[in-house]
């Protein structure tokens, strides 16, 4: 094979792993999406003229990842280009590691150790960059079914890591299929591998099909009103009145608030006065929407606020920042509020802040990049968190709501935390407008799909710009508003207490992944220094 011929195949592997990000897509191309650079791989390892065997395979491996990033995540550059540059090097340099590593395996300990390490390592990277400092879980490999929920339905056992080994596993026995016939071996020979190829696609998705077409939700319904302000994100900030947009806001709700609402949903940082947390009762933001609620006892209305807590210089934290001109520290959030009729504000802060624009990671080593965060909006000093999730409820309803907030969502374990703390229903609230009309508010939306089936929680979502979405328990978005349309929609949602084994477990798989991927490098360092 020349070089155009391995070029070739290693951005064929990228589209076709870039295929299951977008709605016209499906996750089905990822079970044969890394066979073309398997055979890359093949080629330049049993090539004896091929001097730096690895080194070459990382390249070809980085080609591949480079394309299917740049083709599921191009669009974070209307948001920010160094960012999207950031996100797409470091995320193809990364997953090139498990490659590499997978074929340095194979010449060490053979083949069929080399496709158990392939797995193990990607699956430990996967883990690694969804629970580490630095971390862009969004190409996960099981995020690739996001549009095609009705084949993976089994995530509320496995999540998406489940997704992630179901792929690696079936592009290693489709390869071994393809290796095989393609040294003129009889079918016949290979007909007990040709079954386990088809067992391993049908049978998952047999038992997805049957999970989807007979899960029945428990009838206990609440009537929820979705509201989607669409205000241009690069104007809410500095240019539009904070009580302006309240009025939008409040005004798209009265159309269809009924009696029987439970819920009226807003999005992320609706309410983005300079609120500090200990005078919150006092904002004429805050006294509008109680005017509202208290029109409609059993009313609760949730919504995202940008609030600050202050400290004196004995109570500072690691996160705050000094009030120029005083001895006041403080800190500031990116959170969520629930009013009702009662004197009662609940609150949660955002916990899984956004790399480079909420928060720098490791900020003592990259202090050299704090002029670069302040121009994407971030700050250097990361905004402050909740160290655990908690959920909002109400006197007037004993439902508990677990308010994941943006970037939150990607995050299959971390939102099990919610459920795991009681949340019979999840709103999402969000605001996806930096992105513009790109696949990434429509995949943003899909992977709360993923999260319903995970924790089997219907899902309210309010994206400011789009998608906003109902989603019940299968993943199935029952409505919707679509994209920079100013409207509210109501419907009713059912409430859940069952605990799926997901969220009991959580990312089991990937987390045995990364201990055994540990145990199998110490395996490789023996084998390669002591020759046994």
């Amino acid at each position: 094979m020349n070089r155009k011929g391995k070029v070739g195949l290693s951005i064929l592997s990228g589209i076709l792993l870039s295929l299951g990000w977008y709605e016209w897509g499906s996750g089905l191309f990822l079970l044969v999406g890394i066979i073309p650079l398997l055979l890359v791989e093949e080629n330049i390892s049993s090539d004896p003229r091929v001097i730096k065997k690895n080194a070459l395979v990382f390249l070809y491996a980085s080609l591949a990842f480079l394309t299917w990033n740049l083709l599921a995540t191009w669009w974070i550059k209307n948001a920010s280009f160094a960012g999207m540059i950031a996100a797409v090097v470091l995320s193809s340099f990364f997953t090139a590691i498990p490659f590499w590593l997978y074929t340095i395996t194979k010449r060490l300990l053979g083949r069929y150790v080399g496709y158990v390490s392939l797995v193990l390592f990607w699956l430990a990277y996967e883990f690694s960059y969804t629970h580490g400092e630095i971390s862009w879980p969004w190409l996960t490999l099981g995020n690739g079914f996001a549009f095609s929920t009705k084949l993976v339905q089994w995530y509320e056992y496995t999540g998406v890591f489940g997704g992630t080994l179901w792929v690696l596993v079936m592009n290693i026995v489709l390869f071994e299929v393809f290796r095989k016939l393609q040294k003129a071996e009889r079918i016949q020979s290979n007909i007990s591998l040709i079954v386990i190829s088809a067992i391993i696609i049908l049978a998952p998705i047999s038992l997805s099909l049957n999970r989807y077409y007979t899960y029945k939700e428990k009838s206990d319904p609440r009537e929820i009103v979705i509201v989607q302000p669409n205000i241009d994100p690069y104007l809410k900030f500095n240019d539009i009145p904070s009580l302006e947009q309240t009025q939008i806001q409040l005004t798209l709700a009265e159309k269809y608030i009924l009696p029987s609402t439970n819920y009226v949903v807003c999005p992320e940082t609706a309410i983005n006065h300079n609120i500090w947390t200990d005078q919150i009762q006092n904002v004429q933001d805050i006294r509008m929407i109680k005017e509202l609620v208290i029109k409609y006892p059993g009313l609760k209305y949730i919504t995202g606020i940008t609030c600050y807590k202050r400290y004196t210089p004995e109570e500072k934290t690691e996160t705050s920042r000094h009030l120029e001109g005083s001895g006041i520290y403080y800190d500031s959030f990116n959170s969520a509020i629930e009013l009702d009729s009662t004197n009662k504000i609940q609150i949660y802060n955002k916990s899984k802040l956004v790399v480079g624009v909420e928060k720098m990671p490791y900020p003592g080593l990259l202090k050299i990049l704090q002029p670069l965060t302040l121009r994407l909006g971030g700050t250097f000093r990361s905004n402050a968190t909740q160290k655990e999730r908690s959920v909002l409820s109400s006197p007037n309803d004993s439902v508990k709501i677990g308010t994941v907030i943006c970037y939150e969502s990607v995050y299959g374990e971390f939102v099990t935390g919610y459920v795991q703390k009681g949340a019979n229903l999840i709103f999402v609230i969000t605001n996806d407008g930096w992105w513009g009309d790109t696949p990434g508010h429509r995949q943003h939306n899909a992977l709360s799909c993923i999260r319903a089936i995970e924790t089997r929680r219907s899902i309210a979502r309010s994206a400011n710009t789009g998608i906003s979405s109902f989603i019940n328990q299968r993943g199935d978005v029952l409505d919707k508003i679509t994209w920079w349309k100013r409207e509210a929609i109501r419907n009713k949602l059912n409430v859940n207490n069952e605990l799926t084994f997901y969220v009991k477990h959580g990312d089991y798989i990937a987390r045995s992944s990364f201990y055994l991927s540990i145990l199998l490098v110490l395996g490789i360092f023996i084998k390669r220094f002591t020759g046994k």
